[in-house]
């Protein structure tokens, strides 16, 4: 992994009066480039050969670079473009898969928004479990060998790929039958967990280490296809309804019950001081705790997405959360922007940046 010293030894050659913020023309592109001209910052996008006019229509975007493969960013030559323009880069979903964990640790140099020591306890299934139930979380049971299955299922596999690929089973023959559909060879990795049935829930929350502050900034609920068309027609399809699928099409708001918040604050407290044990300094920003809500209102958590998630998107005018906390509209991408204006007003980019 490139070194936190490596990385603000360039921050050291940074002109701090003309940061600009920088990301991927994907996933919650729009919602940063807003935010960082919300807060007085010169933006960024780079955008894949075709895409352009989105981020030209909103008429968001400082300027727009374009590339053939978003692995691009990675070459020694765009980088270099990148540092010159003193970029903070900020990641998201899609940023993260385009680029890869591993790559992102061990080729990008430049700055980037947050912890990126995050990347290999978030993207491995098995340190991000640790991380959780280390964190004293309640997780789905989980089986090791599809032979124990005796109960429903859900088999999902590395990378974010918004739900892509992941299969229900609910006994060793079906999973057998389901995998082979898929054409995976035995080197291929996944994850089979209990199905938890009951309410979607998904906290945004947002960490801040120059305050040492917790915020919980909005929530959705995600909407997936094809299961969510499927359960409108459950009693016309009966028997007859196709497999289902989990790909995330869309996002919806949503409040909790005002009962639930201690609970949802507790849970990522948690998880903030159990990332600083595990990788310090931590989780640094916005993150995503995904979690089901149970009929005895118990949340079940069953992944964590340690960086801005789509589902904020609902937000870039604030939310009933952030309007709470804010006098004026505070989107997640908006409220990245905010840290960085501090951290340079402080002197202390190097907390909030690697």
């Amino acid at each position: 992994m490139i070194h936190r010293e490596e990385i603000q030894h360039i921050l050291d050659g940074y002109d701090r009066e003309h940061i600009t913020v920088a990301t991927i023309g994907s996933h919650t592109a729009l919602q940063i480039l807003k935010g960082a001209r919300d807060e007085g910052f010169k933006n960024l996008v780079i955008c894949k050969k075709g895409t352009e006019e989105v981020y030209r229509q909103f008429g968001l975007a400082d300027e727009l670079l374009t590339v053939e493969n978003f692995k691009q960013v990675l070459g020694k030559s765009f980088q270099e473009q990148l540092i010159e323009r003193n970029a903070v880069l900020i990641p998201h979903g899609s940023f993260v898969e385009y680029l890869s964990p591993v790559r992102i640790e061990n080729e990008l140099f430049v700055p980037m928004f947050g912890n990126r020591a995050v990347l290999d306890w978030e993207s491995d299934r098995k340190k991000e479990r640790e991380w959780l139930e280390r964190a004293e979380l309640r997780l789905p049971v989980e089986f090791k060998d599809p032979a124990d299955i005796d109960r429903l299922v859900m088999v999902k596999f590395p990378g974010a790929k918004g739900g892509r690929g992941y299969i229900l089973a609910s006994n060793p023959d079906e999973f057998e039958q389901k995998h082979k559909k898929l054409n995976l060879s035995d080197k291929d990795e996944f994850t089979i967990q209990e199905y938890v049935i009951g309410t979607r829930f998904y906290p945004h929350y947002f960490y801040s280490p120059l305050t040492d502050r917790l915020e919980l900034l909005s929530m959705d609920i995600r909407y997936e296809s094809n299961i969510d068309g499927i359960s409108r027609l459950s009693y016309i399809l009966r028997d007859r309804h196709p497999e289902p699928s989990f790909v995330v099409t869309g996002n919806l708001p949503v409040v909790v019950r005002e009962s639930l918040l201690p609970r949802i604050l507790e849970m990522g407290q948690k998880v903030i001081e159990t990332s600083q044990e595990l990788f310090s300094p931590g989780l640094i920003g916005p993150f995503c705790i995904e979690t089901i809500c149970t009929e005895d209102l118990e949340f079940i958590v069953f992944e964590i997405s340690a960086r801005i998630v789509a589902g904020t998107n609902l937000y870039i005018n604030g939310s009933p959360y952030s309007q709470l906390l804010y006098d004026e509209p505070m989107s997640t991408g908006r409220r990245i922007s905010r840290e960085i204006k501090a951290a340079l007003k402080e002197d202390s980019l190097d907390k909030v940046v690697y």
